[in-house]
C-alpha cells in the first residue's frame, strides 16, 4: 500500500505516522474521535525495516508541512527491526512511538509475547494483515515463489506459527492455517484484539485533547 492519508480533518489535534499494515485498526481505533488524523507509511517496508526511520522521517516532515510544526505527532510503529535508527530519530524530534520491539509485541501484550516466546523459541507470528497479505508480504517478499527451495533456509529454525488475531474471522483463520501448512510449521491461534496497540493510541489520543 502506497503512503496514504486516512480521515478529513483541517486541522488535527493528533496525526498518527503509522505502518500501513496498522491501517485498518488505526481507522478503527480512532473511528469517532475528532481531530485525529492518520498518515500511512508504505506497508511494503514491513520486509525492509532498514528503511522505516527514513520513510517517518519523510512523512513528519510532510505532515509539519501541512499542519505547522508544533503539530502533535505520535507514531505508529514499535522499534520494528530499525535497530533503534528509528528511537533515535524520535529522540530528537520529541515524538512518542507505540512501546515494544514489534507489532507482535503490542498486540499480544508483552508479558504474553515474553511467554510466547520462552514456551518455542522458534515461533513465526502472523497478524490479521500478514494472514491477509502472507502471499505478497512474506512468500513473494522472501522470494519463495520464484525460488521454494529456499523454504528450509529460511524456515528451518521455526517449529510452530501462531496467529495472533485481531478478529474473530475464520477466513483469515483459514488463511493463517494455510500459511503455517505450506511453511511446515504447527498451527496456534491466539485471538489478542487490539492489545496494547488500543491502549497507546486512547493515550496519545488524551494528551492531545482529542479524547
Amino acid at each position: 500500500m502506497p503512503p496514504s492519508a486516512i480521515g478529513e480533518p483541517t486541522q488535527p489535534r493528533l496525526v498518527i505516522v503509522g505502518c500501513g499494515a496498522l491501517a485498518r485498526e488505526l481507522m478503527a481505533l480512532t473511528a469517532g474521535i475528532p481531530g485525529v488524523r492518520v498518515e500511512g507509511v508504505d506497508v511494503r517496508l514491513h520486509m525492509r525495516p532498514q528503511l522505516i526511520a527514513e520513510a517517518v522521517a519523510r512523512k513528519v516532515e510532510v505532515v509539519r508541512e501541512r499542519y505547522g510544526a508544533d503539530v502533535r505527532i505520535f507514531v505508529g510503529y514499535a522499534d520494528c527491526g530499525t535497530a533503534g535508527t528509528l528511537d533515535a530519530y524520535l529522540e530528537r524530534e520529541g515524538i512518542e512511538r507505540i512501546e515494544g520491539a514489534h507489532c507482535f509485541e503490542f498486540y499480544a501484550g508483552a508479558a504474553t509475547y515474553e511467554a510466547l516466546q520462552e514456551e518455542e523459541l522458534g515461533t513465526f507470528y502472523l497478524t490479521d494483515f500478514l494472514a491477509r497479505q502472507f502471499d505478497s508480504i512474506i512468500w513473494s517478499g522472501l522470494g519463495l515463489d520464484r525460488h521454494p527451495e529456499l523454504l528450509p533456509m529460511y524456515f528451518a529454525s521455526y517449529k510452530r506459527l501462531v496467529y495472533l488475531a485481531q478478529s474473530d474471522d475464520p477466513e483469515l483463520t483459514a488463511r493463517a492455517q494455510a500459511a503455517a501448512d505450506r511453511l511446515g510449521l504447527e498451527f496456534e491461534r491466539r485471538e489478542t484484539g487490539f492489545g496494547d496497540l488500543a491502549t497507546a493510541i486512547h493515550g496519545a489520543a488524551t494528551m492531545a485533547g482529542a479524547a
